[in-house]
């Protein structure tokens, strides 16, 4: 194992009736306005916004509504939450939705505390200073977005999708009451449930050697997805499923499952570059790659995913090289049973050979950068692993 440190400093508050309390939280970690950023509509639908007002009005807390957040969260939306909360004195920006709504709004939290324009960060230019505190009322079990330091944002300017990382954005706090989620749709919820794998297995494929009882949380955050989501998809009001789920999904992205290793993180890389061009959810992009990736990159070190194919699916061969690859195998048929796709025709998506040119040379910023850990990938790496993943 390699040194490290784990920091997951949010504050989560869980379970039924929780986004009562969101006014109180925010008074405690010091909010005098708050900017309330939520998605197209679906917490207005349900009553859940109403709700979040109430309970900042109980607490003499004035805020602003700024919604519009979609996925594949845009920088356009993300300046304009800025200038509003520059403008009306915002000075705490709480997340009601998804991944990327908490993605937006990290991105406008980071905006509001630096006096350069907010995507020089994504793009490596600027470093973050400071940042407005966020917290989350969390409707979407899937980005892990709610405990993490990081957020992704697409630039319409050539579609740049681009992730920035700082602990100044972890989320203060984080209300997570699973049965905001009973509504979230079977595709949904399925491409919530890669997205929470993937966020395991990108640090589970390290050439470091690993630690036991970092092995041992990664499976278990793996089984309990794949477990759990076949319970829901049958019955969507589950609580204890919706449950697991939620709390699993916070686990797989708060660091938890990456101490001691060097995670790899391609396969988010490449299907950044998917989303941005194509506008595709982020779990689908994750399963329809995913397959692709692992078989170029297994001979690296067969003896990790022969341990993956072992500790997920209790697959046994008689050497490494096999047992890796029923595991893959395994691990796209469980994709495909929930209805998540392996491959980007899966998506209704017919990439050409110029669109796979242009999303290897922006994953690897023409070929001056590598993608991963696991195995370093360069452009004609991509270019090979996307026209697999056809």
């Amino acid at each position: 194992m390699i040194n490290f440190q784990y920091y997951a400093p949010t504050k989560v508050v869980f379970g039924k009736g929780t986004e009562k309390q969101a006014g109180i939280l925010a008074k405690e970690f010091g909010a005098t306005r708050v900017l309330i950023h939520y998605g197209t509509g679906s917490v207005v639908k349900s009553g859940l916004l109403d709700a979040v007002k109430s309970s900042l009005d109980n607490e003499g807390l004035p805020y602003e509504l700024f919604g519009g957040a979609k996925p594949n969260p845009r920088l356009s939306l993300v300046r304009e939450g800025i200038a509003l909360s520059r403008a009306t004195g915002v000075d705490f920006v709480l997340a009601v939705g998804g991944g990327s709504v908490i993605d937006s709004a990290k991105a406008i939290a980071l905006g509001i505390r630096n006096d350069f324009d907010v995507w020089d960060l994504f793009i490596g230019k600027e470093t973050a200073a400071a940042c407005a505190p966020v917290a989350v009322i969390l409707t979407l079990s899937a980005a892990g977005s709610e405990m993490s330091n990081g957020t992704v944002i697409t630039n319409e300017d050539g579609w740049y999708k681009r992730a920035y990382g700082s602990d100044l954005c972890r989320p203060k706090f984080s209300i997570l009451n699973p049965e905001l989620t009973y509504t979230v749709s079977p595709y949904q919820t399925s491409c919530g449930a890669v997205d929470i794998i993937m966020h395991t297995m990108e640090r589970y494929f390290t050439t470091e050697p690993p630690m036991d009882i970092t092995d041992a949380a990664a499976h278990a955050v793996i089984k309990t997805i794949m477990k759990n989501v076949m319970t829901v998809l049958y019955n969507p009001r589950d609580y204890k499923g919706r449950a697991e789920i939620m709390w699993t999904g916070s686990l797989s992205h708060n660091g938890l499952t990456g101490c001691g290793g060097i995670g790899d993180w391609s396969t988010h890389d490449i299907e950044h570059e998917l989303g941005g061009i194509f506008d595709i959810a982020h779990g689908a992009g994750l399963s329809a790659i995913w397959g692709s990736w692992a078989r170029y990159v297994y001979k690296t070190k067969p003896g990790r995913f022969a341990e993956f194919a072992s500790g997920i699916f209790g697959i046994k061969k008689s050497n490494q090289e096999l047992a890796a690859l029923a595991g893959i195998e395994a691990m796209e048929n469980f994709f495909e049973k929930i209805g998540m796709p392996v491959s980007v025709s899966g998506l209704g998506i017919n990439m050409t050979d110029g669109q796979i040119d242009e999303m290897a040379a922006k994953a690897t910023s023409n070929d001056t950068r590598t993608l991963g850990n696991f195995r370093k990938l360069h452009k004609e790496d991509i270019k090979s692993i996307l026209k697999t993943a056809r």
